[in-house]
C-alpha cells in the first residue's frame, strides 16, 4: 500500500511539473508585462468637479484681488507721497550766452538767446547750435517746431528738432509771431495804420495769404494762435466801436471747409468777452482751445471746423489773474484769493473745461509750467510741484540760479536748469 502511495505521489508530481510548465509558456511576463494588482482609474463625479471648478475660482479672485489691492496701494502711495529732500544725479555745464529763455521743444528744450539758439536734450548734451543776432528776441513753439522773431525786427528763425529749417524776413517790423505743428509761421506786421498777418513756410518762402486789419474794422490783433496741423488759426481782436473798446475771438480755417466761407473766418465771438479783453489764446489737445480772458477762460470745441462752439465759461470771481500756463491736456490759473489765509490760489481745468482741483498756496514763484501730471512753480532759487490731484509733492531750494523745471527721464526725477548749467536730481 505504501508504494501504491508512492507512485500516486509522484504521478500528482508529474502532472503538477507539467501544469507549472504549460501556464509558464502561455503568460511569458518578459513579452506580455501585466501589472501585478490592475487599478481602475477612479471616475471623475460631477460632485468632485464641481469642487475643482470653485477651488480654481476662489484662487484666481484672491489673486486678483492681491494684485489689485497692492496696485491700488501703489497708486494711492505715489500720489499723495511729499518728498522732502533730492540728491544729484549729474550736472552738465552749459554753453554762456546772454540767455533770454527756454521752451519745451518735442522731448528736450531749446534754450534762446540774443546771439543765437541750441536744442539741449535730456541728458545735457547740445544736439545743435544756431547762431543769430536779435536785439529782442522772442520764440514760440508747438510740438516739434519753434520760431523765433526778433520783435520790432525784420527776420523771423525756423526751427526743427533737427536744426534750422529757414529764415524768413519782412519788410514791416514783426509784432508777435505763431508756429504750427507742421512749422508754417504767421507774422503779425504793423504799419501807422493797418496790422497785416504774413504767413511762411517752414523753409522761410512767403505764402500768398495775407489778412489785413484795422482798429476801426475787424481790429487790432491782440493775440494769435495756429492749430498743430497749421490749417486752423485763432485770433483775439481788439475793436474801437462806438468809441468804446471792444474784444472779439475770431477763428480761420485754411482747410477745404475754409474755401467756401468767405474771409476764410468759420467762427466769431464777442458777447462774452464784453468789459474785458483777451490777451492770450490757444489751441489744446484736438478739438479744444482756449481765450484767456479778464474774466476768466472759455474754452471752445473746433469738433465741426465749419463752426466752432463754446464749451465752457469759467468766471474768475477775483479782482486779479496773476498768471496763464497751459499743456495739451490742462489750463491752469494763479489767481488773487479775496478770502482766506492764503494770498493766492491754483485752478487747474482740463482741455474740454472741466475742473480738476484748486489749491490755495503761498510761495513767491516768477515761472509756471505744466509738464505731464505736474504743476511747476518756481523761482531763480526754489519749487513748489504739485500733481493732478492736488497734492504737494515737492517743496525744495536749490544752490545755483533755475531759469527751467521740467520732468526728468525717469520716474521721481526732474531737470533743473540755469543759465549755465543742467542738473538732474533725484527726488527722496
Amino acid at each position: 500500500m505504501s508504494d501504491r502511495s508512492s507512485m500516486s505521489r509522484e504521478s500528482k508530481k508529474r502532472q503538477l511539473r507539467r501544469g507549472m510548465i504549460s501556464a509558464g509558456d502561455s503568460v511569458n511576463p518578459l513579452r506580455n508585462p501585466q501589472p501585478a494588482w490592475p487599478q481602475e482609474e477612479e471616475p471623475q463625479t460631477p460632485r468632485r468637479s464641481g469642487r475643482l471648478a470653485r477651488r480654481r475660482t476662489i484662487l484666481l479672485v484672491l489673486a486678483l484681488v492681491l494684485v489689485t489691492g497692492c496696485g491700488t496701494g501703489l497708486y494711492y502711495y505715489r500720489q499723495n507721497h511729499r518728498f522732502t529732500r533730492y540728491e544729484t544725479a549729474w550736472e552738465v555745464a552749459l554753453n554762456e550766452g546772454s540767455l533770454v529763455g527756454y521752451r519745451s521743444m518735442g522731448t528736450n528744450v531749446l534754450k534762446y538767446t540774443r546771439d543765437g539758439a541750441s536744442y539741449v536734450d535730456n541728458r545735457g548734451q547740445t544736439v545743435w547750435t544756431e547762431s543769430y543776432e536779435m536785439k529782442s528776441p522772442v520764440a514760440v513753439v508747438n510740438g516739434d517746431y519753434a520760431a523765433i522773431g526778433d520783435q520790432q525786427g525784420n527776420v523771423i528763425h525756423i526751427y526743427s528738432t533737427e536744426g534750422k529749417q529757414g529764415e524768413a524776413k519782412t519788410t514791416l517790423p514783426i509784432s508777435k509771431i505763431a508756429v504750427s505743428g507742421n512749422g508754417v509761421v504767421a507774422a503779425v506786421l504793423e504799419d501807422s495804420i493797418s496790422s497785416y498777418t504774413a504767413f511762411f513756410q517752414r523753409d522761410g518762402s512767403q505764402l500768398d495769404i495775407t489778412i489785413k486789419t484795422n482798429m476801426g474794422g475787424d481790429g487790432y490783433p491782440l493775440a494769435l494762435a495756429f492749430s498743430a496741423n497749421g490749417k486752423q488759426l485763432m485770433y483775439s481782436y481788439v475793436q474801437l466801436a462806438g468809441g468804446e473798446l471792444k474784444n472779439c475771438v475770431v477763428f480761420y480755417d485754411f482747410s477745404g471747409v475754409g474755401q467756401n466761407v468767405p474771409t476764410r473766418v468759420v467762427g466769431r465771438f464777442d458777447k462774452m468777452f464784453e468789459g474785458t479783453m483777451v490777451p492770450q489764446v490757444a489751441y489744446l489737445k484736438e478739438p479744444y482751445s482756449c481765450a484767456f480772458s479778464g474774466n476768466g477762460p472759455v474754452f471752445f470745441s473746433s469738433r465741426n471746423l465749419a463752426s466752432p462752439e463754446m464749451v465752457a465759461q469759467i468766471p474768475i470771481e477775483e479782482e486779479e489773474i496773476q498768471s496763464i500756463f497751459y499743456s495739451d491736456e490742462y489750463v491752469a490759473l494763479v489767481v488773487r484769493n479775496n478770502s482766506g489765509e492764503n494770498p493766492t490760489r491754483l485752478e487747474v481745468y482740463r482741455a474740454d473745461g472741466t475742473h480738476v482741483f484748486s489749491r490755495d498756496f503761498i510761495f513767491d514763484y516768477i515761472h509756471a509750467d505744466i509738464d505731464g501730471d505736474l504743476i511747476i512753480l518756481y523761482n531763480e532759487d526754489s519749487c513748489r510741484i504739485y500733481n493732478m490731484a492736488g497734492v504737494e509733492k515737492l517743496y525744495a531750494q536749490f544752490d545755483f540760479p533755475v531759469a527751467k523745471i521740467r520732468r526728468g527721464r525717469f520716474p521721481d526725477t526732474l531737470l533743473v536748469t540755469g543759465p549755465q548749467l543742467m542738473r538732474e536730481i533725484r527726488l527722496r
